[in-house]
């Protein structure tokens, strides 16, 4: 490239191609929906301006036992809060979209300039280009205020860590500076950042190393001096990282790192669609972060990072060794690191968005040393055309789906097509801005002047703010028939996996669908009628003859709902009819094969009926789908416990592993050494009294 071109016209192409990604980023903040944790962090950042705003008296930013958003620095939140306060922003998430597209732009153009230092602007030109093909990274840029400004942090940390180390003295303030600056930015949002400066002393010792084998010499004075530097820098950034963070202030070093304590095993798990089934996000297999990474980042980026490691004989020389040695740690330490410790992982790999810059720096490194080994125009040309049929992929299914960028699978799986059923696609709910735009156009032209009562599986209040006579308000898909809703806006989230493999989802009460490479993400539902929540309402009042004439009557319009059944059957139940009851279980379970609650109620049926067998099947069928339904597990040791008392221990046991406050199971422990061995039930029993 570099003989192709001579270094005014790369910088000009340079600075071209940065202004265009910045538009396209912008657009991409503008059309974007609100993603899946804004309005918590969004909230908590309201709490944090008051915090401040008050002198410390309005203390709601350290309260958060159920978000644990405290132990978030998430400082380009609380900035974002701060300037939309202090202007008086009136659309409040577009101006933190945009602001998102900012620091997007910005991470990419860190990594550009980090380019461009080691190789020349050749390679900060191919770094912008594959930025541009990147659908994850885009899709994230428009709205993920947390993933993206520590992205931004970690590859400044990067860049300033090298010119900090490998640059002549004059320049050395310069970049202590903004060396402190990045790794302060990065602990602010999020104590991880912390690895940092892990990172500066272990580089500090590898740079001492390397001066020692190159000059076979050790210069001890100016080794204390580099120590006394990274020691200021730490201790500054740990010092700045505390400017917008209550909780930190509180107590500096023990909260950070209590903060760092919480963050590597995150309390909140949730169940995720991985290979087909769904999982629990603290339980999913050791290669869920790299598999996922592997079928969502771009060919061409991958072909980038092959050609990087084919080549590397090549670029890696006495004078770059340890810059590219220190990029390339900083891409496998923390994967490697989350890997061992069985971090709690979900929504695909965007909380490893970090590493990216550093993937994309060394594929464009690559291509770059692949393009200036080319030894004529016709190598030159199959390789362009090449990169160009690997680039299409990314490049259209953006220009075809736009804004849902984030919703990208490669070629490995089939793209979104082949990924759906099988993984994750709305999991951070953009689409839910869609329906509900679509929704309120739709009720304006029927001229809908009453109250209407929405149902959305993510807030949509913003989107029916300035609309009075809507009311919006979040309810799980699965318990829409116990709802009083007239619409319905689902996202393509928690839906049952048979169901979307199937493709029974969206349901035929669906008036409009939002598609993105054909596959549907997104459903307006139109409610049919109201006797499934008539019957619920009887049900729940005790009148199971009332309730079940209104649930066979909902069935005739709407047999679709796996919940209507399950309701029915209790109805039917306690009318004593337990056979009729299991064939309407049944029935539930061909519309989703693993719905936990009719699982575990045909297995409490079975064992009513004296039927252990059958009763065993449906529990461990049970687990089988949901290794947490805690119920389950007492409920089949139970009933196993006379023919095989290790095996039923051993099965409580799993359960209190998951969770060892649940004490139906340390009850039934308990009870399984009464006669055997009273002490060790004494101790059981000890321990029941813990958690009451």
């Amino acid at each position: 490239m570099g003989r192709i071109m001579n270094n005014t016209r790369l910088k000009y192409l340079f600075f071209t191609l940065a202004a265009l990604l910045l538009l396209f980023l912008l657009k991409g903040g503008k059309d974007a929906g609100i993603s899946g944790d804004e309005y918590f962090h969004y909230d908590q950042s309201v709490s944090v301006y008051k915090y401040f705003s008050t002198l410390g008296k309005d203390t709601s930013a350290l309260n958060t036992p159920n978000t644990h958003l405290k132990y978030y620095g998430q400082s380009f939140d609380n900035l974002t809060t701060i300037l939309i306060r202090w202007f008086k922003v009136d659309d409040i998430f577009l101006f933190r979209h945009l602001s998102c597209s900012v620091a997007g732009w910005l991470t990419v153009m860190v990594t550009a300039l980090l380019a461009i230092w080691l190789a020349g602007y050749g390679a900060g030109i191919l770094v912008i280009l594959l930025f541009a093909l990147s659908p994850t990274f885009l899709g994230h840029a428009q709205n993920n205020l947390k993933d993206i400004p520590f992205a931004l942090s970690y590859i400044a940390a990067i860049l300033f860590t090298l010119r900090f180390f490998f640059t002549e003295n004059n320049n050395r303030i310069y970049n202590a500076i903004f060396l402190t600056a990045s790794i302060a930015f990065s602990i602010s949002i999020r104590s991880g950042g912390l690895i940092l400066i892990c990172y500066l002393f272990l580089f500090l010792i590898l740079f001492q190393l390397y001066n020692y084998k190159k000059d076979n010499y050790f210069n001890w004075r100016n080794s204390g001096k580099e120590l006394l530097y990274i020691i200021l820098i730490a201790v500054l950034a740990l010092i700045l990282s505390l400017a917008l963070w209550p909780y930190a202030q509180q107590n500096p070093l023990h909260n950070i790192l209590k903060s760092y304590s919480v963050m590597s095993q995150f309390p909140t798990t949730i169940k995720q669609l991985f290979e087909g089934k769904m999982e629990w996000s603290d339980l999913m297999p050791w290669y869920y972060l790299p598999k996922y990474m592997a079928i969502t980042i771009p060919l061409i980026v991958i072909a980038g990072i092959a050609v990087f490691a084919i080549l590397s004989k090549k670029i890696f020389n006495h004078n770059n060794f340890l810059k590219y040695g220190f990029v390339i740690f900083s891409i496998l330490f923390p994967i490697i690191f989350v890997i061992y410790v069985k971090s709690n992982l979900y929504g695909s790999w965007r909380h490893f968005l970090f590493v990216y810059p550093s993937v994309i720096l060394l594929a464009a490194i690559g291509f770059f040393h692949l393009f200036n080994s080319l030894k004529n125009k016709f190598s030159t040309g199959v390789v362009l055309l090449f990169a160009i049929g690997v680039a299409i992929h990314p490049l259209k299914f953006m220009i075809l789906n736009h804004p849902y960028y984030y919703l990208y699978y490669n070629q490995l799986v089939g793209g979104l097509k082949g990924a759906y059923g099988n993984y994750e696609t709305d999991y951070y709910y953009h689409t839910i801005r869609e329906g509900s735009e679509w929704l309120s156009k739709y009720l304006k032209s029927n001229k809908q002047e009453e109250d209407v009562r929405i149902a959305t599986n993510f807030s949509a209040n913003w989107y029916f703010r300035n609309q009075p006579n809507i009311k919006s308000f979040y309810c799980q898909y699965d318990d829409r028939s116990q709802k009083d809703w007239d619409y319905m806006i689902v996202a393509n989230s928690y839906i049952p996996a048979p169901q979307l493999q199937t493709k029974t989802w969206p349901p035929k009460n669906a008036i409009h669908v939002i598609y993105a490479d054909k596959v549907p993400v997104c459903a307006v539902l139109r409610r049919e009628t109201k006797l499934d929540l008539q019957g619920y309402e009887a049900l729940i009042s005790g009148d199971s003859p009332k309730a079940s004439r209104f649930f066979t009557d909902a069935l005739k319009i709407n047999a679709q709902d796996e919940l209507i059944f399950y309701n029915f059957a209790t109805a039917l139940v306690r009318e004593g009819k337990p056979d009729s009851a299991k064939i309407v279980l049944h029935s539930a379970l061909k519309i989703n094969p693993g719905y936990e609650p009719v699982l575990m109620y045909l297995g409490n049926i079975a064992v009513s009926q004296n039927n252990q067998t059958e009763a065993v099947g449906y529990y461990k069928t049970l687990l089988g789908f949901n290794r947490k339904y805690y119920e389950a597990y007492v409920a089949l040791a139970r009933l196993i416990m006379e023919k095989d008392f290790a095996k039923a221990r051993d099965l409580l046991k799993t359960c209190l592993t998951l969770d060892p406050g649940y004490k139906p199971a340390i009850i039934a422990l308990a009870d399984s050494y009464r006669k055997s061995d009273p002490e060790i039930a004494k101790k059981y029993d000890e321990l029941v009294n813990k958690y009451k």
